[in-house]
């Protein structure tokens, strides 16, 4: 089989979506329209890909520069047939070229598939509509083969009545593509330069016209607007949620869930109502996600439970752990097993051992904290001097009484207690009892100050 190329039309403005930004750069399900269409060419091994963009100065080969494709742009802008014709210098003959759009986010990789194996000719895909209007129309002769695409301002009456409408997307022999758009002329309603030109210009050559229609209607959407571009969120995210429990994972509801990445499940895994997943996430057997929580870039081990509205950022939890409600677990956090981390506790860049616990309202970055601590309410490990980050280090089996401040960098030490109320600036010893008060006293007859009045 021939190399594939892939030619992305990502060139519009976008003027319905009223923003600076460029259509194909707003986000669906955490990335950008034209980064699923990317995607898709990462996984069927395109040997050259070409994004053909427009609008927006640099914006667009500036976010995608890292996968490695040809930016090319189209200025002026007269139409696709136009777009296409920007990318063929930088492909073979010797190959097929499919051109896809960066605002058609959804297209499957398998629907593709089927257009590589539908013939070597032109293959187009397509799709019947229940109202067409405003859609190139496929007409067909008598025997059913496919004679050519005409666009809805073209069309006449009886044209207009077809059902079966061109989606834009096709695949044909390249040498074949750059003769065909080297012919292209703008004696149209729009006045552009029409892609779906090629296909009576196929016929012409005896060149078999072949049509595939993708597994759902919604792969091959486009976005124009910020409404169209909810709907489909919410279209695809349904369709992750059935994914999911169709592998076993219990939804409290599939309505109220939001992927934006990749999420992987083990079994019994439950997540109740508007939790958000984003980036890389894997939950392990038996975890529970409790309402509203906000995982990011996280892997959780097996049995652990996370409490409503708790937020966890590029972690490693480890099994069997109890996280908030309201906690927040930031970058470089790591939990060993049986770690508890109670509500309103932060923590940052901070390993916690087997069995230790932060239950309440503390902060602990920058530590190193070992198996078997308690660490008391309002605990803040000091890490920060304005300037420069210190570590703090607190061995197995530490007892850190609330409200201490321990001033990085310090130790406490295997088994060391330190009493409530202390600020710890040097280094505890083991198995021993710190604390740092002042002297209490009462002031005898001291009053209150009293509102005065007015």
């Amino acid at each position: 089989m021939n190399a594939l190329n892939i030619v992305i039309l990502a060139a519009g403005k976008g003027t319905r979506m009223y923003s600076d930004k460029p259509k194909v750069l707003h986000a669906l399900a955490g990335k950008p329209l034209v980064q699923h269409i990317l995607d898709r060419a990462v996984e069927l091994k395109a040997e050259q890909v070409c994004v053909v963009y427009g609008h927006g100065g640099d914006a667009v080969p500036q976010a995608m520069s890292s996968y490695g494709a040809n930016f090319v742009i189209q200025e002026p802008q007269l139409g696709t047939g136009h777009a296409v014709q920007q990318a063929m210098p930088h492909l073979e003959d010797n190959s097929r070229t499919l051109v896809l759009y960066g605002d058609v986010p959804l297209t499957q990789t398998q629907t593709l598939q089927q257009m590589q194996q539908a013939g070597e000719g032109l293959v187009l895909l397509t799709v019947n509509l229940d109202n067409p209007t405003g859609y190139g129309r496929i007409v067909r002769n008598a025997q059913g083969a496919i004679q050519c695409i005409v666009e809805e301002k073209d069309a006449n009456n009886e044209q207009r009545k077809i059902t079966e409408v061109n989606t834009g997307i096709l695949l044909a022999p390249t040498k074949k593509l750059r003769e065909w758009l080297s012919k292209l002329g703008n004696n149209n309603a729009q006045g552009e330069y029409y892609l779906t030109d090629i296909v009576a210009m196929a016929v012409a050559d005896g060149i078999e016209v072949r049509s595939t229609q993708p597994a759902q209607r919604w792969e091959v959407e486009g976005i124009n607007n910020k409404s169209q571009l909810a709907t489909l969120e919410r279209v695809w995210q349904q369709t992750l949620a059935n994914k999911l429990m169709a592998q076993g994972v219990t939804l409290a509801d599939p309505e109220r869930l939001d992927v934006r990445g990749n999420l992987t499940c083990g079994r019994d895994v439950e997540i109740d109502v508007g939790c958000i997943f984003e980036g890389e996430v894997k939950l392990g057997d038996r975890v529970r996600v409790g309402a509203y929580s906000i995982i990011r870039n996280a892997s959780i081990e097996q049995g652990t439970q996370i409490a409503a509205y708790s937020h966890i950022d590029s972690s490693e939890v480890g099994a069997n752990c109890h996280i908030g409600p309201y906690a927040r677990l930031r970058p470089g956090t790591k939990l060993a097993e049986d770690a508890h981390v109670g509500n309103f506790v932060e923590i940052k860049n901070s390993e916690i051992g087997k069995g230790s616990k932060a239950n309440h309202l503390s902060y602990i970055g920058d530590s190193t904290v070992g198996s078997r601590v308690n660490i008391g309410a309002g605990t803040i490990t000091c890490n920060y001097d304005g300037a420069n980050k210190f570590r703090t280090i607190i061995e197995d089996d530490a007892f850190i009484g609330s409200d201490t401040q321990l001033v990085a960098p310090v130790r406490v030490g295997k088994g060391a207690t330190i009493g409530a109320g202390s600020t710890i600036t040097k280094d505890a010893p083991d198995n021993e009892l710190t604390l740092s008060r002042s002297k209490q006293i009462t002031i005898n007859g001291w009053k209150r100050p009293q509102k005065v009045k007015k």
